[in-house]
């Protein structure tokens, strides 16, 4: 029995030995497994501290690398535009007289002077550490000798010591700024003081009461459209497009209507634009009347056979074999009176000749050019700017509009007053 026992422990005793040993080593194999998971979490640690940093140095060389490359460009760059001598302007500042002024930038130098201040707002620019801008007085000057001889931009590019580019991007800033700056302050509908004035011109000049303006068109030629060219071959045998315009009895425009194609007939831009609309709303003119052979005559705009004949606009009674002898005066006090619309334009296109033959810009430009010239033309008159009008006279439409009899009636009676009142 006693054996027995000692065999069983035995026994147990063995197995608990066993057992302590796979005990053993099992605990010995994780640790070994921890022992390997720390050292592969610190190597991926590593290499991901390496890989920074790598990425670090690099992105430091890269931009090491582009302010060398900017530093060596600066250096190989030694101008920023090409040199060209600037001394003619300064000729033209130092030397030139009020009558070369006019001659070529038409109008006197302390005209000039106060145009650039009107501009300088809008075309000043800012001065920086690269280079030095356009003056307002230079830019000033290349538009104004763009638009007076027409010129092609090499030549002025030349002449005033800028580049191509240049001259051409000076002259249409120029251009903008004069249309967004000044054409609302000198091209209106006049006040009524103005328009007091304007009626007196026309009666002390012309012997035509209750004249308020005289209204006509004239082409303006200029390059073949790309575009629907067809639109714009006038009758006359050029491209151009239509500048309506209404002026006073001192040749200055108080209302204008620009870019309609030149084989458009100019009752149809009469009867298209806002003049037209505000006449016949009664917003166009004041609602003074003057009575002539018992009838209530308003004022009225002067124009030619092409125009309707309206209460507030005259026209000359139909010509021929029918026309009567008082008719036949009418017309040509009429014809007299408007000369001053025939003149204005003539004025206009003498004094910026890019509008006499051909404006050598873009399409979408022409219009904006033509607009410019109107207000440059209107302050050479309000600044007496003198000009000879040697320039050649504009061609009669030659286009008769034919009579509504509706609208006839409305301005006939007062036609027939003021042509019986002409005969007394």
């Amino acid at each position: 029995m006693e054996q027995h026992r000692n065999a069983i422990l035995g026994f147990l005793f063995l197995l608990w030995c066993r057992h302590v040993l796979l005990f053993s080593q099992y605990a010995a194999q994780c640790e070994q497994a921890r022992q390997r998971t720390i050292q592969h979490v610190a190597l991926y640690m590593r290499r991901m501290h390496e890989s920074r940093s790598r990425r670090r140095r690099q992105r430091r060389a890269r931009d090491d690398d582009d302010v060398l490359l900017w530093l060596h460009r600066r250096r190989r760059r030694s101008m920023w535009i090409q040199p060209r001598p600037c001394s003619w302007w300064q000729h033209i500042n130092d030397n030139w007289d009020d009558r070369n002024w006019q001659l070529n930038f038409r109008m006197r130098r302390t005209s000039f002077m106060e145009l650039c201040d009107i501009l300088r707002p809008s075309l000043i620019r800012q001065r920086t550490h690269y280079r030095c801008p356009v003056p307002v007085e230079l830019r000033v000057a290349i538009c104004l000798w763009r638009l007076a001889t027409n010129l092609e931009f090499r030549s002025i590019s030349h002449l005033f010591g800028v580049g191509i580019s240049t001259a051409c991007i000076v002259t249409q800033q120029v251009v903008t700024a004069i249309n967004r700056v000044m054409q609302h302050l000198y091209i209106k509908t006049p006040s009524d003081a103005e328009l007091k004035t304007i009626v007196q011109g026309y009666r002390d000049k012309w012997r035509f009461p209750q004249v308020a303006g005289a209204i006509d068109g004239t082409h303006i030629g200029i390059l073949t459209p790309a575009d629907h060219p067809a639109d714009y071959y006038n009758r006359k045998g050029f491209y151009s497009v239509l500048l309506q315009g209404v002026v006073d009895h001192k040749l200055k425009f108080w209302d204008i209507n620009v870019g309609w194609p030149g084989t458009v007939h100019d009752a149809r831009v009469f009867a298209s634009s806002s003049l037209y609309h505000r006449g016949q709303n009664g917003t166009l003119l004041p609602g003074w009347t003057e009575t002539f052979e018992g009838v209530d005559v308003p004022l009225v705009i002067l124009g030619d056979a092409a125009y309707p004949l309206l209460s507030w606009l005259m026209k000359p009674f139909p010509e021929g074999s029918g026309a009567t002898w008082e008719q036949t005066q009418f017309n040509h006090r009429l014809s007299q009176a408007r000369v001053t619309v025939k003149r204005a334009f003539g004025r206009l296109k003498g004094r910026w000749r890019c509008l006499l033959k051909k404006c050598n810009a873009h399409i979408s430009l022409v219009s904006h050019i033509i607009a410019a010239c109107c207000v440059l033309h209107n302050f050479c008159e309000v600044h007496n700017e003198e000009w000879e009008d040697d320039e050649p006279a504009e061609d009669e439409d030659g286009l008769l509009e034919p009579e509504n009899h509706h609208q006839a009636n409305s301005g006939g009676h007062i036609r027939n007053a003021l042509c019986a009142y002409f005969t007394q």
